[in-house]
């Protein structure tokens, strides 16, 4: 395999990351077809094996997506019949989520998933080591987010 040019720290690091982002999409797409559901759905399906009757607004804060991403998402999970969407009962304007009987069947470690490979990778690296690339993995997203704004947002994404 030919090996590509060094093109400095910080480009270097970019196509790591690209590299990275291509590789979860590609697993994404394998798991549709082999589990039915993408990478994005099935993490979904696990947060809320783990907390039932969670606001679908607190969901997409815990998972960092904007509302409408997860709008999507939750709408294609729920004509596969794997979630139930409710009204809060105290509060009408709020959406409370759940696993169908259907959806906990998928809410188990399962082989051939992007959660299967990064569980046996954190298994062969040190604490110390997840605990520096979980800060770096952070701050990156800080900055590309906004909060470290060195790329200006445009009109339409707001403050």
């Amino acid at each position: 395999m030919e090996r590509p040019p060094a093109l400095g720290e910080v480009l270097d690091f970019m196509r790591l990351l690209w590299r990275l982002d291509h590789a979860l999409q590609l697993a994404s797409k394998r798991m549709e077809r082999v589990l039915g559901v993408t990478g994005p759905q099935r993490l979904v399906l696990r947060v809320l094996g783990k907390h039932p009757g969670l606001p679908a607004a607190r969901l997409a804060r815990w998972l960092h997506l904007d509302p409408s991403t997860l709008s999507g998402i939750l709408k294609r999970l729920e004509l596969k019949g794997l979630i139930l969407r409710r009204s809060d009962p105290r509060d009408g304007r709020r959406v409370l989520l759940r696993l169908t009987a259907k959806g906990r069947t998928l809410d188990v470690g399962t082989e051939g998933t992007v959660e299967a490979v990064i569980r046996s990778a954190l298994r062969r690296t040190s604490r110390a080591t997840i605990g520096r690339t979980r800060e770096l993995l952070v701050r990156f997203a800080e900055a590309l987010d906004g909060r470290h704004a060195s790329i200006p947002r445009s009109r339409r994404e707001g403050p």
